[in-house]
């Protein structure tokens, strides 16, 4: 009897200290955040203190995993040692705070359970029985997710933007197709004197862009363009580029490319995401918690993240190109601080020259690690598209090209069809024009902007391209590295939103595609849907004739202005019917400019 009662009374210690150890590990998780769809939802856990500098390194030798379940859904959500937890702040690098950002995709109640583990570089290994649990491991809990409450341009309000197998990207919620219309410079936006631990290297002494003295972004012209209610840190830094966002957003453009990494010979040099630029596996936690702060206030004005993780001169400063311990905590960091975000592109590198073999590793590895599945691109040299692109085409973790070109029409045609007859179809953006001393000249110099417009902007759209982004080139004011007023190319934003406008609301574009050969002109562009509905790009004006092939429908002609915008207007010819080749005539105004003619069957 007395054994009896002694086990019984094991027991129930047993199941009691294991309530205990459970009841701790789940007492030391917080949720925050707004529980709705699409919304950022935190939870930071109290674990061991450490610091950026401890030993073992809290980057490589500790892993958290959090698993977010609802019904059949799954999403393996890396965290990050987030410090004191208000690092932004207080500019600490120390504390027992550790955290995951997660997305909800659905409504209703959601499930979370925390691995937390420690070992030798286990941030790198993917098998979930790796390392030894600690602390708050096992910790779980459940949330209840409600409706967004959010409209407009906010990406709250639309979902995930995916990839889904064709020409462009599309969000979640809405279904609303994107095309992308921003800014390709400055490359080092990150470069602003406002981070922690952020300053300039020291003078160039290359030529061109990257020459020159010490510089680091403060983005003065845009502090008014700042509101009352919009985000600042440590007393009201961060001003300056909080404003240029808005006005870039305020001007109709819906994304911004910059360089998270430009140190080991890379332009710039001022921007990186570790303690110091000789560092590579240990991060400056307040200047990514800042940067975070940035990316949030671009959800809420729908700007997408177009993250260049390399660039030409750097691509080889980690592991030696390769897929290595620093590129793999890189890219991992990258993923758990910031993956949250709902329209992200990730780009394997500017101008990049690793090999085939060690691109399709990064593109594999970032996949696996993402747990929103974001699309790898690659930004790579005019003239290096057939070695660098062709051996990726039908690979399923690379999502398409991020073009660097002159022949802009030709080149966007060409990797629609490649990629489409290798089962597998990219969408294709336009990412850099050159020459790399001209790019887009500032207002100033080219206030019409001719050959962007006409050539790059709707020799691009017209194609069935994705969407744009501007170069600033190194001759000019404000160019790619010293870029202070988004302002220089104003009259360029104006044009690309006129752009963006038609198609948005004039087309049904993702059923469309090119069809230059129904023209008799050689020079313009068309984008069709055969027998339903075209759009001809005449870039010198005048008229043409459209092959609407055996159909005998009556389609109305009508005529939009891309030099300004507005209403569709009538030409000399109000309709115009089949079969065959037929005139469509001539737009009511400026004969000899740029004109877009809407052309659909009459209803």
């Amino acid at each position: 009897m007395n054994h009896q009662k002694s086990a019984l009374l094991c027991a129930i210690c047993f199941l009691l200290s294991a309530a205990s150890c459970v009841w701790g590990a789940n007492d030391r998780a917080a949720v925050s955040g707004e529980r709705k769809k699409w919304h950022k939802i935190t939870i930071t856990f109290v674990g061991p203190d450490t610091s950026e500098d401890s030993e073992p390194n809290p980057f490589l030798n500790y892993r958290l995993n959090v698993t977010f379940t609802k019904g059949k859904k799954r999403y393996v959500v890396p965290g990050y040692f987030a410090a004191d937890g208000n690092v932004a702040e207080t500019s600490g690098t120390s504390g027992n705070k550790w955290r995951v950002h997660f997305v909800p995709d659905e409504q209703g109640q959601w499930s979370y359970r925390a691995s937390f583990c420690t070992g030798p570089d286990v941030a790198l290994n993917s098998d979930p029985e790796a390392g030894k649990p600690i602390a708050f491991d096992g910790a779980e809990g459940t949330f209840t997710v409600g409706a967004s409450d959010k409209t407009g341009r906010d990406h709250r309000a639309k979902g995930l933007l995916k990839y889904i197998g064709k020409r462009y990207l599309q969000f979640a919620e809405t279904g609303e197709y994107f095309i992308k219309g921003g800014a390709d410079s400055p490359e080092n936006f990150l470069g602003y004197a406002d981070f922690d631990g952020t300053f300039d290297m020291g003078e160039l002494k290359r030529k061109g862009e990257a020459a020159g003295k010490e510089f680091l972004h403060r983005y003065e012209p845009h502090v008014h363009d700042w509101k009352a209610g919009d985000p600042t840190w440590k007393n009201g830094k961060g001003k300056g580029m909080i404003g240029a966002l808005n006005y870039l957003a305020g001007k109709g453009m819906n994304s911004v490319y910059f360089i998270p990494y430009n140190i080991d010979g890379g332009d710039g040099k001022d921007v990186w995401p570790w303690t110091e630029p000789k560092e590579k596996y240990r991060f400056d936690c307040s200047k990514l918690e800042q940067w975070e702060i940035v990316f949030e206030h671009m959800d809420r004005l729908g700007l997408m993240l177009h993250i260049i993780t390399q660039e030409t001169e750097n691509d080889q400063g980690l592991d030696g190109g390769a897929l290595g311990r620093g590129r793999k905590l890189y890219y991992r960091e990258l993923i758990a601080r910031f993956a949250h975000h709902l329209a992200l592109v990730w780009n394997l590198g500017e101008e990049n020259t690793n090999t085939t073999s060690q691109r399709k590793a990064f593109c594999r590895y970032i996949k696996d690690v993402d747990p929103y599945g974001h699309p790898v691109v690659m930004h790579t040299y005019p003239g290096k598209y057939e070695e660098f692109y062709s051996p990726l085409l039908g690979y399923e973790y690379f999502d398409g090209p991020s073009l660097q070109t002159n022949d802009t029409h030709k080149q966007t045609v060409k990797w629609l069809d490649r990629s489409g007859s290798a089962g597998r179809k990219w969408f294709v953006s336009l990412d850099e024009i050159g020459p790399a001393h001209t790019g887009v000249k500032p207002d100033k110099d080219d206030y019409w902007h001719d050959e962007v417009r006409k050539k790059h902007l709707w020799g691009h759209l017209m194609a069935g391209g994705a969407g744009v982004e501007w170069y600033f080139g190194y001759k000019f004011a404000h160019n790619d590295l010293n870029c202070e007023d988004w302002r220089s190319r104003e009259h360029m934003w104006e044009l690309t939103g006129y752009a963006l406008e038609f198609f948005g609301e004039y087309l049904p574009f993702t059923e469309m595609s090119h069809h230059d050969e129904l023209t008799s002109v050689k020079n313009d562009y068309c984008l069709g849907k055969p027998g339903e509905i075209y759009a001809v790009y005449l870039p010198v004006g005048g008229t043409t004739n459209l092959n609407v092939g055996g159909s005998s429908s009556t389609f109305t002609v009508q005529w939009y202005n891309p030099r300004s915008g507005g209403p569709l207007r009538t030409g000399t010819i109000r309709t115009i019917s089949g079969p065959g080749s037929v005139v469509i005539g001539h737009p009511p105004q400026d004969n000899n400019k740029d004109w877009v003619v809407l052309i659909k069957v009459k209803q």
